[in-house]
């Protein structure tokens, strides 16, 4: 019996979570849809990857970052985060929350969730996404 109540309980539907989905995404460094990659603050949006796509993001020490676009505030809702023009935040535009760019964190609310990043491996010549 204390079997069946621990299951029951240990696959609750966990809510309000960005949910896991397989990504592996790879690209030239060299397209030109990825040259805003070449400077600090720079962000690509790619569509079709993740929960409602990806977001690449040139640090200020010149790593890249990747976020899923779902915004972590009601991620059922499927609301994908753009980046603003500061080049520092992205915004919900369901929400209005928005998000650090350089860590995913929430900046304004009414998001409290961090965003869902993947591992980038950055060559000179390509870009790996993956989980």
């Amino acid at each position: 019996m204390l079997f069946a109540v621990l299951v029951l309980v240990g696959c609750g539907k966990q809510e309000n979570v960005v949910p896991s989905v397989p990504v592996n995404f790879r690209a030239s460094r060299t397209d030109p849809r990825f040259s805003a990659l070449n400077s600090i603050g720079g962000s690509v949006v790619i569509s079709g990857y993740g929960v409602a796509g990806l977001l690449l993001y040139k640090q200020a020490d010149g790593t890249i970052t990747c976020y899923d676009r779902c915004s972590s505030y009601q991620p059922e809702k499927l609301c994908a985060v753009s980046p603003d023009n500061t080049g520092f935040t992205a915004t919900d535009p369901c929400s209005g929350a928005k998000f650090s760019l350089s860590d995913g964190s929430p900046v304004k609310a009414p998001a409290t969730k961090y965003l869902r990043s993947y591992v980038v491996n950055a060559t000179q010549f390509e870009i790996f996404v993956s989980n």
